[in-house]
């Protein structure tokens, strides 16, 4: 019976040294295509149109940040998908939303779901809330290439930030270029309208229902105004994804829990369908 010297399970040595915490760097020099900047596409015909996602916010609150994305999927003025998932969880105490191209854009979170986990098993800690956010400007960078031929990936990160003890959101453009958000931020092709419904609802130290409610506005207002932003769905049941992280960690809020609210402001929006308006001090 063969057995193995080294108890690595027949694996190359490369993959039981622990030279870097890094797993991109790690997949870089092992299996460099399986990256997504490094494969050599086919030249794209007329007419090409991958499917995008598109609008997703960002909000701080009183106990932590909420991240929240509507569901559809467009492929020119075609709708692709009504019920993609945008809002994903990076680790324990971090989210990551997407918009751009859609399948590149969930590569890249299953990378940087794999990237913080490898460094937390390695390192044996993870990264603070700062220096993940400054692992996605460079995976985000790295799809720069990608980007310049119509294939970008814009994500929102937002996390807790233990050792502060509050909510903080990042956000980026498609060079990978990274700027914190002060209350709330989106992208996306509806993030003008979004951005703009949800700061005139916004306040600091806002509750956790009051923040999800505003956010739903927020996604219908912008639902409202681009075509390739998808509204609350009382036909097919299909309603925004939201989710919340705080000290105790991620936490996506139950479609049960976003129904309610989405119907609240659906019924709302039949007494006012320009919706709430901001208070007036």
């Amino acid at each position: 019976m063969h057995t193995d010297p080294q108890g690595s399970g027949g694996l190359p040595a490369a993959f039981m040294a622990a030279e870097t915490s890094s797993f991109l760097d790690f997949l870089a020099e092992q299996a460099p295509d399986l990256l997504p900047a490094r494969r050599a596409l086919p030249a794209a015909h007329d007419g090409f149109e991958a499917p995008h996602g598109t609008t997703i916010v960002a909000a701080t609150y009183a106990d932590g940040v909420l991240v929240a994305g509507d569901r559809r999927v467009t492929r020119g003025n075609v709708i692709a998908h009504r019920e993609y998932d945008k809002v994903f969880p990076a680790d324990g105490h971090s989210a990551i939303a997407i918009a751009g191209t859609a399948g590149l854009a969930v590569e890249l979170v299953k990378l940087f779901q794999l990237e913080l986990e490898h460094h937390e098993k390695i390192e044996g800690t993870a990264l603070s809330l700062v220096g993940k956010a400054s692992r996605l400007t460079t995976m985000v960078r790295g799809n720069l290439a990608l980007a310049m031929q119509g294939l970008a990936v814009v994500p929102l990160f937002a996390g807790y930030d233990l050792a502060k003890g509050v909510g903080r959101i990042f956000s980026y453009d498609v060079t990978g270029g990274r700027s914190e958000e002060r209350g709330v931020a989106a992208t996306g092709s509806g993030s003008v309208y979004a951005r703009g419904s949800l700061k005139k609802l916004y306040h600091e130290g806002m509750s956790e229902r009051d923040i999800v409610l505003a956010a739903v506005q927020a996604l219908y207002d912008a639902a409202d105004d681009d075509s390739a932003t998808g509204g609350p769905d009382l036909t097919r049941r299909l309603f925004p994804r939201v989710a919340l992280v705080t000290a105790d960690g991620y936490r996506q809020l139950p479609q049960g829990e976003v129904a309610e609210i989405a119907r609240t402001v659906v019924e709302g929006r039949l007494e006012t369908p320009d919706g709430p308006r901001a208070a007036v001090l």
